[in-house]
C-alpha cells in the first residue's frame, strides 16, 4: 500500500469583510453587457417557403371566389357592361380584402389559413419571459397605408393605363412621337419590375424573406403566428378530387365510343319477357304508338311500323335497328307486297 501525504500548505491570510463588495463592482459592468447583449439578439427563425407560397395562392383563390359570385349578382343586366369596369371591381375587392384583414391587425384568409401574419422587422421586438423569435409589433398604420396603395391602387392604376394604352394603340408606328416614347417607357418599366421580382424571388428561397417586392419595400414579414401549431395537411379532399377527374375524363372518353343500340341489345337478354304485349306489337307501331296506317315491315325482324315512321328513321340513320328486338333493318316492305330496300327508295 502507497500512502500519499500532502504537504500541509502555508496559512493563507483570511479576506478582508468588504472584498466581496469590492468584487461584485468589478463584475457589474461585464454583466450588464452580456444582459444587454443577450437581450438585443434575435433568434434566428425559418418560415417555410410552402406556406408563403401557398398564402399567396390561397388570397388569390379566395379574391377569384368573391369575383365569381359578385358578377353573378349583375347575370341579369346588359351583357358585357361589367367587362369594361373589371380593374374596378378587382380593385374593389382586394380593398374590402384589405380593409377587413390588414387595416384591423388581422391576416388575409390565405395567411390566416397558414397560420401566418405580418410582422414589422424594423420595429425592436417584444420582449417576453419565453421567447420564440417569433415576436414583434404588427405593421404600423403608414406601412398599413402604403400596402394598400402598393397592392390596390399600384394595380389599378398599371391595368387602366395599360388597358387605355391598347385601346388608343399607341405602339403603332402611325401614332405621335409622344404616344410611342410613352409605351416604350412602360414596356421598360414592366420589364424591370420582371427582372426585380426574379431577384426578388431567388432572394426569397434563399433567405426565406420577403416574398415580392412591396413585402421587402415595407419590410413586412410574415412570420407564424402560434409557434405551437403543427402543419397538418389533410390529401383527403384532393385525393377524391383526383378520382372524380378521372372518372369523369374516363367517361368523357368512352361515351362516345358507345352505341345506344348496342346497349340495349346487351341489355335484352336481361330484360322481361315480352310475350304479353305481343298484341300491342302487331297492333301498334313501336315509334309513334299508333295503328299504321300504312303498315310497312322492317326486314328481317318483320315488326309493323307506319310506312312514314320507318321511312324517316332509315333514312336519318343508315344503322338503324327495330325499336322492339334491336334488330338492324336492312330492308322495308310493305304487307302483302315486294321487299324494298332503304338505299333504294330516295
Amino acid at each position: 500500500m502507497i500512502s500519499v501525504r500532502s504537504n500541509p500548505s502555508p496559512a493563507a491570510a483570511p479576506p478582508q469583510e468588504d472584498a466581496w463588495i469590492s468584487s461584485y463592482q468589478k463584475l457589474l459592468p461585464h454583466w450588464h453587457s452580456v444582459s444587454l447583449s443577450h437581450q438585443h439578439s434575435t433568434l434566428p427563425i425559418s418560415i417555410s417557403r410552402v406556406n408563403q407560397f401557398d398564402a399567396a395562392r390561397l388570397d388569390i383563390e379566395m379574391s377569384a371566389m368573391l369575383k365569381e359570385q359578385l358578377v353573378k349578382v349583375f347575370s341579369l343586366m346588359k351583357p358585357g357592361m361589367l367587362f369594361q369596369y373589371e380593374p374596378e371591381l378587382d380593385a374593389f375587392l382586394e380593398f374590402l380584402i384589405w380593409r377587413f384583414s390588414i387595416w384591423v391587425d388581422k391576416p388575409t384568409p390565405g395567411i390566416a389559413l397558414m397560420n401566418l401574419r405580418y410582422r414589422d422587422e424594423r420595429a425592436t421586438e417584444i420582449r417576453r419571459k419565453v421567447r420564440t423569435g417569433l415576436e414583434g409589433p404588427g405593421l404600423t398604420i403608414a406601412q398599413k397605408m402604403w400596402y394598400c396603395i402598393a397592392t390596390v391602387g399600384g394595380q389599378y392604376i398599371w391595368s387602366r393605363l395599360q388597358s387605355f394604352s391598347a385601346f388608343r394603340r399607341w405602339g403603332d408606328s402611325e401614332q405621335r412621337p409622344l404616344a410611342r416614347r410613352v409605351w416604350g417607357l412602360m414596356q421598360r418599366i414592366e420589364a424591370l419590375y420582371k427582372a426585380a421580382s426574379f431577384g426578388n424571388l431567388l432572394i426569397f428561397l434563399y433567405t426565406g424573406r420577403y416574398r415580392n417586392l412591396i413585402e421587402r419595400a415595407l419590410r413586412a414579414r410574415l412570420v407564424y403566428e402560434s409557434p405551437n401549431m403543427n402543419r397538418a395537411v389533410s390529401f383527403e379532399y384532393m385525393n377524391r378530387q383526383l378520382v372524380w377527374n378521372e372518372f369523369s375524363e374516363m367517361l368523357l372518353l368512352l361515351l362516345p365510343l358507345l352505341n345506344s343500340s348496342t346497349v340495349k341489345s346487351f341489355l335484352h337478354p336481361f330484360s322481361k319477357d315480352k310475350s304479353s304485349s305481343s298484341t300491342e306489337d302487331d297492333s301498334t307501331c313501336p315509334i309513334c304508338r299508333a295503328s299504321p296506317t300504312l303498315p310497312y315491315l322492317a326486314l328481317p325482324c318483320q315488326h309493323r311500323y307506319c310506312y312514314y315512321c320507318l321511312r324517316t328513321r332509315c333514312a336519318a340513320t343508315p344503322s338503324f335497328r327495330c325499336s322492339r328486338c334491336s334488330e338492324p333493318v336492312v330492308a322495308m316492305q310493305r304487307q302483302g307486297s315486294v321487299v324494298q330496300h332503304k338505299t333504294h327508295s330516295q
